[in-house]
């Protein structure tokens, strides 16, 4: 248990050895403070539909509102009939590669950012002119900082352009806002008590937890090639996590950053899942869908951070170590940056475009915080990186000629029913 209530505490060290002290204890003081948006949203959600309030309603503000978190359509992200996304213009060879590089250059020079910072403001410690020094520890103000942002560009842009009527009850971004601000706070929780490098090695192997899931839950099938990658995956990761010989200079691996990296994993897969299933049941921008999640995902930290204090504790710490500040709104910067990036990667070039970039993207990562950071990387640690990517890339590569096959029988099927 010593392991598991591993000290984390917020930007104020609590009582060394307390339970108070623990990520567990901030975990569960959060929890309680998004409990008191969840629970009255579903009680309010339960009278809207047993008073039929939608269909009774006048034309008063507060009932737009409730027509618009609850019933349906929701007109708070208002757009035209429109559809999600124009149609890809025909290209050019040399204008395809030129996007290609203005994509791939945003997205390293946003990710590598945010990756950077993120380290930095997790695990260093800031002087400022006195000569204090302090170190920041309240996860949750970074994930707010982060999503508040995103929320103002996001929104920016959808006045700016023309958008897809939104059609969708709000209430259904709550529940990937709730697993999206849960996977970003395990993630900058794990960064005490796992290395940065160990940290970008799991997100590449979160198709195996997937690939589980999917076997016990709903009974998928896979291709032989899925499994052949999976279990290089899985060796890339034992080698790389068992490489490390423990040091004190630096974070290592314990068993609140295993779990950490678990709950990071499972609460990101659920995330994509769900908003998958939204876009295939309403008809929306990846813009409004960016806009949804963050607006709840404010609203949700917000309340928790005022709750707890931690706030104006976190304001006074951004205000006493300036240098905290600047990182703080880059690292907000770069984190809206690059999902905006994303969505217009995927527009153009489809997801397999934007997984090679993104994983590109991890390795750099690695490198860069190894460089930096000076993380120690042994050559069986070098060798699990490549065994990792290259599962990665080898998955990539089958998947896409298997489709490219299935589309070819598909096409000399069709053919030859015709003749």
């Amino acid at each position: 248990m010593g392991s598991l209530l591993h000290l984390s505490g917020g930007v104020g060290p609590a009582p060394e050895g307390s339970f108070k002290s623990t990520w567990l204890f901030r975990l569960l003081v959060n929890l309680f403070g998004y409990g008191t948006v969840f629970v009255p949203g579903y009680l309010i959600y339960k009278y809207v539909g047993l008073t039929k309030y939608v269909e009774r309603s006048g034309g008063s503000w507060l009932s737009f509102m409730i027509k618009s978190c609850f019933g349906g359509p929701g007109d708070l992200l208002i757009g035209d009939n429109v559809p999600p996304g124009p149609a890809s213009p025909v290209r050019s060879f040399r204008q395809e590669a030129l996007l290609v590089m203005f994509c791939f250059v945003g997205l390293q020079g946003a990710y590598l950012t945010w990756g950077i910072l993120q380290e930095k403001v997790m695990t260093q410690e800031y002087t400022n002119s006195k000569g204090e020094v302090g170190r920041f520890r309240d996860s949750q103000f970074l994930v707010f900082v982060n999503r508040i942002l995103a929320f103002l560009l996001s929104g920016g842009y959808i006045l700016l352009s023309r958008q897809p009527r939104h059609t969708m009850p709000l209430y259904k971004y709550a529940f990937c806002s709730f697993s999206n601000i849960m996977s970003s706070w395990s993630q900058y929780e794990a960064l005490k008590f796992v290395s940065f490098p160990t940290q970008v090695l799991a997100k590449a192997s979160k198709l195996i937890p997937v690939m589980l899931m999917g076997k016990l839950v709903s009974r998928q099938k896979y291709e032989f090639y899925e499994y052949i990658t999976a279990v290089l995956i899985t060796a890339g990761m034992i080698f790389f996590m068992y490489s490390t010989s423990p040091d004190k200079s630096e974070t290592v691996t314990t068993l609140s950053g295993v779990i950490l990296l678990i709950c990071y994993i499972s609460f990101d897969s659920f995330t994509s899942n769900w908003q998958d299933a939204l876009f295939k049941q309403y008809n929306m921008s990846s813009v409004q869908m960016m806009c949804g999640v963050n607006l709840f995902s404010c609203l949700f930290t917000i309340t928790s951070l005022l709750q707890q204090g931690a706030f104006w504790t976190s304001l006074n710490f951004m205000f006493q170590f300036p240098k905290f500040m600047v990182d703080c709104i880059l690292l907000s910067i770069s984190s809206g940056a690059g999902q905006l990036f994303i969505f217009y990667t995927i527009s153009c070039f489809g997801p397999v475009v934007f997984v090679i970039i993104m994983t590109i993207r991890q390795g750099l990562a690695i490198l860069l915080s190894c460089i930096i950071y000076q993380h120690s990387l042994p050559p069986l640690g070098i060798i699990g990186v490549l065994i990792v990517f290259a599962g990665v890339f080898l998955r990539i590569y089958c998947n896409q000629r298997l489709k490219a096959i299935r589309k070819r029988v598909y096409v000399m099927s069709a053919s030859s029913s015709k003749v």
